[in-house]
């Protein structure tokens, strides 16, 4: 039996968008088809359509939703947005594809500006979940599919590892995840009022939830039901606004690190504690250089696994002009081309996007659940806004 074609609209005209759209045409064809593009502005929205040959535009999310040969909404703007237009979309009977975060606190009439500075993290984590259940009930509610798109869930490296852990028979005593490189370019990433957060919302995200995701596996693996966190402690920091980075300025040995937050943090970490009495420690930052470095290694009881997303060895080029192998990708955030560095020769089935956006359409093709859902996003958000209030308070915050 042939599949029906899934007509997409996309939300949002940029970076995410044009990835979403690179791995949604290496599907089989016939099984997607772009229908529709929004964005906030009409130049944005036509130069994406056209590049990728969509005749709908619009900057009314309205007239996207109200499409019959949409069935699915692609929401990749930034973090601010997502729930409404989530919601917005489950009440259309629209199935969801979000990228990550789900949501966050972004403010509210009569917070003192910049509210990263002013606002209480107490506050802000009652604010996130409330935004999160919404998400989750409106999906629940008008049964349609919500497809998070954490990719590392999805990378060849994450899906070995819980493969090795489900066919050992110890446990995991300790998850170890790191992600950092030297700063997002994104106007958006510097003010809380936009992102919902620093580094470890846009970038631990993906720690997180895959810490998340992995003890999840195990505890279904090992006693039928998932294991899940219950409290977490956490120290956030903007290492750029240091005396540290001033006395680099002053010997001009500063110029290479993007990281220039207004009211977010640049460097978290935090410790998961899980209700097997087991432990996860994320480490995320914008003050890394040498490209993207992301990682996960398993401490179990009987072995250790390493899981290394990014830097790895398959290929190796060595350069002394940077211009060498300039029309080439290497990795994403890479300083210099020049010296020895490692390409990654697929980058986006290495880190699992392509491998993400398979499944989802898959899932919802089948009317299945996909490996990384609503309960995974909202549980990454209760997780990370209960680090910022143990950051801020100094002391173990438990999670419901």
């Amino acid at each position: 039996m042939t599949k029906k074609t899934l007509g997409i609209g996309m939300v949002g005209a940029r970076y995410g968008a044009r990835m979403h759209h690179a791995n949604y045409m290496s599907l089989t064809p016939g099984l997607v088809e772009i229908r529709g593009v929004c964005s906030l502005t009409l130049e944005s929205a036509t130069s994406f359509a056209q590049d990728i040959g969509v005749a709908f535009v619009t900057t009314e999310l309205d007239e996207l939703l109200a499409r019959e040969d949409i069935d699915v909404i692609d929401i990749c703007t930034p973090p601010a947005s997502h729930h409404e237009i989530a919601i917005k979309a489950a009440e259309a009977g629209k199935h969801i594809i979000m990228e990550k975060p789900l949501t966050g606190y972004f403010g509210e009439p009569g917070d003192p500006e910049p509210i990263g500075f002013h606002v209480a993290r107490s506050k802000m984590k009652a604010g996130a979940s409330k935004n999160a259940e919404a998400v989750r009930e409106a999906v629940r509610s008008n049964k349609v599919l919500f497809c998070y798109a954490e990719n590392w869930v999805y990378a060849p490296p994450i899906v070995k590892m819980r493969n090795l852990i489900a066919a050992s028979k110890g446990s995991v005593l300790e998850l170890r995840a790191e992600e950092n490189h030297s700063g997002s370019n994104s106007v958006f990433s510097k003010e809380w009022k936009y992102m919902g957060g620093g580094a470890l919302l846009r970038m631990g995200a993906h720690a997180v939830g895959a810490c998340l995701y992995l003890k999840q596996w195990e505890g279904q693996q090992r006693r039928g039901k998932s294991i899940l966190p219950v409290s977490v402690m956490a120290d956030t920091a903007d290492l750029i606004h240091t005396e540290a980075s001033e006395n680099a300025k002053k010997a001009n040995a500063h110029q290479w690190i993007s990281s220039d937050p207004v009211d977010v943090e640049d460097w978290a970490n935090v410790v998961i504690r899980f209700d097997d009495g087991s432990r996860a420690t994320v480490l995320v930052s914008d003050v890394g250089l040498g490209g993207l470095n992301t990682r996960v290694t398993a401490y179990m009881t009987d072995g250790v696994i390493k899981a290394n997303m990014t830097a790895n060895d398959v290929i190796e080029t060595y350069a002394v002009d940077p211009g060498t192998f300039a029309s080439e990708n290497f990795t994403e955030k890479l300083e210099t081309k020049a010296g020895w560095n490692r390409p990654s020769c697929d980058e986006d089935w290495f880190r699992g996007f392509s491998l993400e956006i398979e499944d989802f359409i898959y899932a919802i093709h089948e009317g299945r659940e996909p490996r990384s859902g609503i309960d995974l996003a909202v549980d990454v958000v209760n997780v990370i806004y209960a680090a910022y209030q143990s950051a801020e308070e100094g002391k173990v915050i438990q999670l419901k």
